[in-house]
């Protein structure tokens, strides 16, 4: 059975020829799928006979939501999806956020991750699997059902490292940008990695528009690699070199996301630390405090003792805020929900 969601233009309209359909009949369903339609039926402008030929060789499959979570303080929901490409493997989270500038859907990118950040729950178990680009779309459309609002913004932060499946992140961020499909601005979409080097490199050259966000969390390649195995394979001093080609090539901020964990992280010392290595790059620090997992032994710093560190790190001209705190009454941890509903 053919997956349409996550086929781009060209593929439906060569699929449309191989059915022995005019090409333009793959671009209708192109548009179609990217309004969220739920069954062929729904697509009125194709013939009936051809709609029933595609229920005999194809679905759309896109992803349903299994569960919902929502804070009714600030509108953020956490949605525990299913694929219906694939309705047997395991389920996967994302986000819906609710922000002045527009609504926000933070994405995953796999279904578990092997990165194994210490204080992450999307990491305990491993890597399940990669999800296709029809999926990553489909979380936005679903989302969308669920809330009754559009999303303008995505960031892929959610379960997996998007780097460890770049093709199908590549592919995502394309069907989103199409013009005939969502026409989402390059600008309004971020990707986040743990510091995959060669992937931030290729990234630059494809994708020099979209927001770049890299996970530092610790300074000191000892402290970075006793919570950040990555490190490992790709240290420090190569990573933020790294980062700084891709600033002097693509012109554009890097936001270095920093998880505020009590104890770890969070001192004086690291503060400093943070002002030597940051100092004078074109970059934003995001601080995190770190929703507590129990698994992971770790907890968060408090948000006073986070709005200090950024009024330290603005004193010294490295711009950072704390990120708002959302969802604060749901599992809010990537891969908390899977595991509490697994």
């Amino acid at each position: 059975m053919n997956n349409l969601l996550g086929m781009t233009m060209e593929e439906l309209k060569q699929f449309a020829a191989e059915m022995g359909e005019k090409p333009y009949r793959g671009k209708q369903i192109f548009i179609w799928l990217n309004r969220g339609v739920r069954s062929f039926d729904e697509m009125t402008d194709l013939p009936k006979a051809l709609r029933e030929k595609l229920k005999s060789c194809a679905q759309i499959g896109g992803c349903s939501a299994v569960y919902v979570q929502e804070d009714e303080s600030d509108g953020t929901r956490k949605i525990l999806f299913e694929s219906e490409a694939e309705p047997e493997a395991d389920t996967f989270e994302g986000v819906f956020m609710k922000y002045s500038y527009g609504n926000s859907l933070c994405v995953s990118s796999q279904v578990g991750c092997r990165m194994g950040c210490r204080f992450c729950a999307s990491t305990l178990g491993g890597l399940v699997r990669n999800l296709s680009a029809g999926e990553m779309l489909g979380q936005v459309l679903e989302a969308e059902r669920v809330t009754g609002e559009k999303v303008g913004h995505i960031v892929i932060m959610g379960m997996g490292e998007p780097f460890d499946n770049y093709d199908n992140v590549a592919k995502f961020l394309r069907l989103l940008h199409e013009g005939k499909g969502r026409g989402m601005s390059w600008r309004n979409m971020t990707v986040s990695t743990c510091g995959l080097i060669p992937k931030i490199e290729q990234f630059a050259e494809d994708f020099p528009q979209v927001n770049l966000a890299i996970s530092l969390h610790r300074l000191t390649d000892e402290g970075r690699t006793s919570i950040m195995p990555v490190n490992r394979k790709y240290p420090l001093e190569e990573l933020l070199q790294a980062a700084q080609d891709y600033t002097e090539k693509t012109h554009r901020r890097i936001t270095f996301e920093y998880a505020l964990i009590d104890g770890e992280n969070d001192t004086d010392e690291d503060v400093q630390r943070i002002i030597r290595k940051l100092g004078g790059m074109l970059c934003h620090v995001n601080l995190i405090p770190l929703n507590k997992v129990e698994e992971t032994g770790f907890d968060g710093t408090s948000r006073q003792r986070a709005r200090e560190i950024a009024g330290v790190l603005e004193a010294a001209g490295i711009p950072a805020t704390v990120r708002r705190q959302l969802g604060s009454r749901i599992d809010g941890a990537c891969g908390q929900l899977r595991r509490r509903q697994g």
